[in-house]
């Protein structure tokens, strides 16, 4: 039985997008709205929307297969894998399970986390929990989503907001005293009816008059939901600092949850950070839900814009109402 835990990192990043650009000016065609009116109220410019072919688990295959490649790893080494989401292929077998066959991880377990656009950061603080005890060595960790296809194209409030995408990231062991340092997780059940799918489940099984009442679609009331994201996002990133020991300066990097340029705004204004520390591709992909943070980590790694040595702070909110924060000290595998 191991007495101390082991310190857990991020080994490789990897992210994929659909190839088909959804414009702002393309929505105006289809819904009442305008490229003016969305830009200004979420900073969304564009997203990418999935092929009629792609479903949730192909796209996390891809993410989940340059993370690998990344990290310098073969899929046969990892432990195992989970995928987080709130559009799964199906019910079941679990999206994981797909993917971890896929990818060839035939020594590999696999789950899903459904927390919505927390789920990533859910995923994490779970894999990096059987990597620190020495349960398993390598785990991959996948956020992704095709929103395209539980988003209601005929309500403007929501249909603008979303886009299909997927990241990755293989965790595993670091340097003592570095990597993940602080991991802070949260839900308030009683926001649920805030951000919800109503039927499809065994609440409210499909029926007739669920699809004649388009209730298998993404609902929101935003004003709510926007109301706790700009509390909580702050919140929660404070929290993750004071659990590691470090303060607002101590962040060299912030990866936060691309929902909408306000909520970014107003989290930076809380933990007094300047933009170009912040990582943003919202302008680009809309809010890819539980995609969101692994792209935007993807990306800054792979652009250079993340170090050795650096501190990360990653926060997410989404339904259930969940919210999710890591304070991660940048650092080299240890294989």
């Amino acid at each position: 039985m191991m007495t101390e835990l082991r310190s857990v990192g991020f080994w490789g990043t990897g992210s994929y997008l659909p190839e088909r650009i959804m414009t702002n000016k393309e929505l105006e065609s289809i819904v009442d709205t305008s490229d003016e009116w969305i830009r200004t109220r979420t900073g969304i410019h564009e997203r990418r929307i999935a092929a009629d072919h792609e479903a949730t688990s192909d796209l996390a295959f891809k993410a989940g297969e340059k993370a690998l490649e990344h990290a310098g790893l073969s899929a046969e080494e990892i432990d195992l894998v989970i995928v987080g989401s709130c559009a799964f292929d199906m019910y079941l077998p679990a999206t994981a399970c797909l993917v971890a066959e896929r990818l060839g991880a035939k020594k590999a377990a696999a789950f899903d986390v459904e927390t919505a656009c927390t789920s990533f950061i859910y995923g994490c603080a779970i894999g990096a929990q059987f990597i620190a005890t020495g349960f398993y060595n390598k785990v991959l960790v996948i956020g992704a989503e095709v929103m395209s296809r539980i988003i209601d194209f005929q309500d403007r409030n929501t249909c603008v907001l979303f886009g299909d995408g997927a990241g990755a990231a293989v965790l595993g062991p670091v340097e003592n005293g570095k990597g993940i340092r602080s991991i802070y997780l949260g839900a308030d059940g009683s926001g649920g009816p805030s951000l919800l799918v109503p039927a499809g489940g065994t609440r409210l099984p499909h029926s007739l008059s669920t699809l004649e009442k388009r209730e298998h679609f993404v609902r929101m009331n935003g004003s709510e939901v926007y109301k706790f994201a700009v509390k909580v996002m702050g919140d929660a990133a404070l929290e993750a600092l004071d659990r590691a020991g470090w303060k607002r300066e101590d962040i060299d990097f912030f990866i936060p949850h691309q929902a909408n340029q306000r909520i970014i705004d107003s989290s930076v204004k809380k933990l007094k950070i300047p933009m170009e520390r912040v990582e943003v591709n919202l302008n680009r992909y809309g809010n890819m839900s539980a995609a969101s943070i692994p792209v935007a980590l993807d990306e800054a790694v792979r652009a250079g814009r993340i170090r050795e040595g650096d501190r990360l702070m990653l926060v997410g909110f989404g339904a259930g109402l969940t919210w999710g924060s890591l304070a991660v000290h940048w650092a080299k595998p240890q294989k």
